[in-house]
């Protein structure tokens, strides 16, 4: 699993869910899906510098983006995983 906040800052095994990157994430993209989610319901991509911009993108076209926190913060903030 490439749960963010199991793993350490740059821990290889955190790798952006760009297809086919398999880079570091350093990023959290937090988003949920209306149509499927209840309001608080967050699920998680991992971002790479590289593809923060297009992932964010891609989730904020279509309204699910929520939000985007270092994998640093979003660890200290959901400790449980």
């Amino acid at each position: 699993m490439n749960s963010p906040a199991n793993k350490a800052d740059g821990d290889p095994e955190v790798i952006c869910s760009a297809r086919g990157c398999r880079a570091a994430a350093v990023w959290v993209l937090a988003w949920n899906n209306p149509k499927l989610h209840t309001s608080e319901r967050r699920k998680t991509w991992v971002a790479c510098e590289e593809h923060r911009e297009h992932l964010a993108q891609f989730l904020g076209m279509r309204g699910f983006l929520k939000d985007v926190v270092p994998l640093a913060q979003w660890r200290a903030a959901h400790p449980e995983g």
